[in-house]
C-alpha cells in the first residue's frame, strides 16, 4: 500500500517510517523538516506544514493510509491548534478517498476530569472520526523509548534526585508500552480488517505507577532513590517544580504531567492484543534499550 505518515520525523514517526519500509510498503513521509538525509532514498518526502493550507495541497493524494502522529504539545493554545491541524488534514484525507487512518492517541482512565492534553486527544478523535475514511485510534499510556518525552522525565529524575519530595499522583496506577511494541501494534492493525472503526488501549504486558517505574529507571542505572509522596503538590503546582528537575521543554513537561493523575491502563475490553496478538516487551527490557540508546 501507499502509506503517509503525518509527522514522520518525531519519536514514533521516524520508527514508523522504517518499520512500514520493511513490510513492503511505499511510504510518504510528511513533516515541516522532512530532509533527504532523515530518511532513505526510497521514502517520499512531503515538506509542509498543517498551519498552512497552501503547503499541503495534494498531500493525501495517492494515499491508501494514514498515521495521524500530529500533537502540539510545545504550543500555548496546543487543544487549538489540535483541532485546527485535525480538521484540515480530515479535509484533505477525505477529499483524497483516503481508505484509512490510523490515529495515535492517549488512554485516559475513565474519561473524568480528564487534564488538557487528554481532553484534546479525545477531541482529535471526534475530528478524525467525521472524516469519509475508516479511523482506527490506538490509545497508550507512557511509551518507553529513547527519545520519548515522558521516559525523559522519568529519566532525568533518577539522575537528579536522589531523594524525591513529589507529588501523589507518583502512585497513580498506569501501563506503559515499549516503543518497539507501539510500532508493531500500529504496523499490525493493516493486516486485520475488523480493526477499522474500532477504538483500542495498547499496553506493556504488567501495570505500574510513576513510582515504581521511578525505582526501576534508577536501578537499571545502578542508582537508589527515595520517594516521598505529599499530599498537598497539585499536578499544576508540581508542572513547574519540574522546571527545575529536567530538561524537557517545559511547555511539552506541562500538559504531560498534569494528566499523570488520571490512571493509564489497558480496558480489557478496548485491548488490541486480543486482536492483533504480539510478544510484549518486559517494561524492565523497554527501559535497558531506552537507556542504551539515549
Amino acid at each position: 500500500m501507499r502509506v503517509l505518515v503525518v509527522g514522520a520525523t518525531g519519536f514514533v514517526g521516524g520508527r514508523l517510517v522504517e518499520s512500514l519500509r520493511s513490510a513492503g510498503h511505499d511510504v510518504v513521509a510528511f513533516s515541516r523538516s522532512a530532509s533527504r538525509s532523515r530518511f532513505p532514498d526510497d521514502v517520499e518526502l512531503f515538506e509542509g506544514d498543517l498551519d498552512d493550507p497552501a503547503s499541503v495541497e495534494g498531500l493525501c493524494e495517492g494515499v491508501d493510509v494514514a498515521y495521524y502522529l500530529i500533537h502540539s504539545l510545545t504550543a500555548e493554545n496546543f487543544a487549538e491548534l489540535d483541532r485546527t491541524y485535525a480538521r484540515r488534514f480530515r479535509n484533505l484525507a477525505s477529499t483524497a478517498g483516503v481508505d484509512r487512518v490510523i490515529y495515535l492517541s492517549g488512554i485516559s482512565g475513565d474519561e473524568r476530569n480528564l487534564s488538557p492534553h487528554l481532553a484534546s486527544r479525545r477531541e482529535v478523535e471526534s475530528v478524525l472520526e467525521a472524516g469519509r475514511f475508516d479511523l482506527t485510534v490506538l490509545r497508550a499510556a507512557i511509551i518507553i523509548g529513547a527519545g520519548s518525552a515522558s521516559f525523559r522525565i522519568v529519566d532525568d529524575l533518577t539522575d537528579r534526585l536522589p531523594v524525591m519530595t513529589v507529588p501523589k499522583w507518583v502512585r497513580t496506577p498506569c501501563q506503559p508500552i515499549g516503543i518497539d511494541d507501539a510500532i508493531a501494534y500500529l504496523v499490525g492493525v493493516l493486516a486485520v480488517d475488523e480493526t477499522r472503526g474500532r477504538i483500542y488501549d495498547i499496553g506493556g504486558p504488567t501495570v505500574w505507577s510513576y513510582e515504581s517505574l521511578l525505582k526501576l529507571t534508577a536501578e537499571e542505572k545502578g542508582k537508589r532513590v527515595l520517594i516521598v509522596p505529599v499530599p498537598v503538590m497539585s499536578p499544576r503546582l508540581s508542572s513547574h517544580w519540574l522546571r527545575l528537575t529536567t530538561d524537557v521543554q517545559y511547555a511539552i513537561a506541562q500538559p504531560l504531567v498534569e494528566s499523570m493523575r488520571n490512571p493509564v491502563t489497558v480496558d480489557p475490553e478496548r485491548d488490541l492484543q486480543s486482536v492483533v496478538p504480539i510478544e510484549r516487551t518486559p517494561i524492565e527490557i523497554a527501559i535497558r534499550r531506552a537507556l542504551a540508546e539515549g
